[in-house]
């Protein structure tokens, strides 16, 4: 390369973001009304990138870099070269960049020009003249710099754009299948056995209604991973100051927020989709906790206290659509019962995040601090003797001395679930476990060992230990 200028694009090249998305999806997040009356204006680029701006400015400290594109302006700076930041993002989050990264001129738009393609190229060669630096770029319009340029820095592969170009460095930069697989949180999905419940539950143990219910889990594993893309997209600036939740796909900028974008949409037609071949009913319960659950999203788990209760929410609408998706009937007992044992575990939840947060502050995202940590404590244990008093109230009804004629040995399958409680309340006050408890549960070998003694209680109070298998396969 020369000792000429350099010259950084920042949407794609110095970032692995880009500033426009990050905006309209914090817009989306804190003022989503604003947000979407913005794109009446995307027929106007420059005016709109400005209003989305003054709507949702970001953090710029926080949002992601390429390393390998900083060290070559670090390696220029040392040099004695001018590293200038050219970017087509409005000039209210482009000059706060560039004074983040010690960058010098800023080139960016404003609400009367979009610096982008051919305008970036003029507004260079005024600066510095045709073939009087080098330019860094990622997107097919970067061909109208690069022509102009001394030398070509591609990250990336462009498009194809840099094709022909002769003096030429390239960064390798772009995304995987894996890092997308990663954005579905697939171990999340461990969370819709939930479905399994009615079925277990009524003892319906037949070939037909598994795999009726595995349809199920297969609809709410896409539905849930839809919106878990959904959730992150709103979060990237508050995950971006999580101790674990940086290192999400798009807050570390590892999958771009288009292809998130794209990706979601499909997961929502298979989940609707998949549900379809179930029934009406399972395709409402679907697009409630879906509808719900982007509700949650956009406000109401910023709301302390409230989203808990919305948590628990979706929780229990997974044993609903386990019942939808089988036909078999849910007991109210059995939807009241699992109720507060999800508020304990909301309550669970956030108090493992307030005992791993780095300080006394909010929670990125929520409204709790520390000293919420004894209410917090409170409505779990609340929750779980609201449970386990729901549970004992259901052996003695007509409907659970029908199913469990052993009665007595389903008020000894209390204390096992009642260990299991006080070792998760236990061990989220002290911080001890997953962000996640139903997923911590699911490794966690001596909570599944109180569980197993619990449903072996079950199954012997129901004398079906010696007969579910064959009902199950036929054989």
């Amino acid at each position: 390369m020369t000792g000429k200028p350099l010259v950084l694009d920042a949407d794609g090249t110095l970032l692995r973001t880009d500033m426009l998305w990050e905006g309209i999806w914090k817009g989306l997040g804190t003022d989503p009304l604003a947000t979407l009356r913005s794109l009446a204006m995307i027929g106007d680029r420059a005016a709109f990138k400005a209003e989305i701006a003054r709507i949702a400015p970001l953090r710029v400290d926080l949002l992601p870099v390429h390393e390998e594109v900083l060290a070559l302006a670090r390696t220029a700076q040392e040099e004695g070269r001018e590293v200038a930041l050219a970017s087509a993002s409005d000039r209210t989050l482009a000059e706060p960049l560039a004074e983040h990264h010690g960058l010098h001129p800023v080139f960016a738009s404003d609400a009367g020009e979009n610096l982008k393609g051919d305008a970036k190229a003029r507004a260079l060669v005024a600066a510095y003249g045709a073939g009087g630096f080098d330019y860094a770029g990622d997107n097919r319009c970067d061909r109208a710099v690069w022509d102009l340029a001394d030398h070509a820095i591609v990250v990336g592969r462009a498009g194809g754009a840099a094709q022909g170009l002769t003096r030429v460095t390239r960064i390798e930069s772009g995304w995987s299948p894996r890092a997308v697989l990663k954005a579905l949180r697939p171990h999340q999905w461990v969370k819709n056995v939930l479905l399994f419940l009615p079925m277990i539950a009524a003892h319906a143990f037949y070939l037909e209604t598994f795999l009726a219910v595995c349809l199920g889990v297969v609809s709410f594993s896409a539905a849930a991973s839809c919106i878990y893309i959904v959730n992150d997209l709103l979060d990237i600036e508050a995950d971006r100051q999580h101790v674990k939740k940086c290192k999400r796909p798009f807050a570390a900028g590892t999958v771009p927020i288009p292809v998130g974008m794209g990706v979601c949409a499909g997961l929502g037609a298979i989940a609707l989709g998949v549900a379809a071949l179930l029934s009406l009913k399972m395709v409402a319960v679907v697009a409630f906790y879906m509808a719900l659950s982007l509700a949650y999203s956009l406000r109401l788990k910023r709301l302390r206290w409230v989203d808990i209760a919305i948590l628990a929410a979706l929780y229990t609408l997974r044993v609903v659509a386990g019942a939808a998706a089988s036909g078999v009937y849910a007991s109210l007992y059995m939807l009241i019962f699992i109720f507060p044992i999800f508020i304990a575990l909301g309550s669970v939840k956030r108090m493992t995040e307030l005992a791993l947060a780095r300080d006394d502050g909010p929670l990125p995202g929520r409204d709790y601090t520390r000293k919420d940590m004894g209410a917090l404590l409170k409505l779990s244990l609340v929750g779980a003797i609201g449970a386990l008093v729901i549970f004992l109230l259901y052996s003695s009804s007509a409907q659970g001395r029908a199913l469990y004629p052993e009665q007595w040995l389903l008020w000894m399958a209390l204390l096992p679930i009642a260990g299991w409680l006080y070792r998760m309340i236990r061990l989220g006050y002290m911080g001890r476990m997953d962000y996640d408890p139903i997923v911590f549960t699911m490794t966690d070998i001596r909570g599944l060992g109180y569980l197993m003694i619990a449903l072996s209680l079950m199954f012997y109070a129901a004398g079906l230990w010696g007969a579910w298998f064959t009902r199950l396969f036929g054989t």
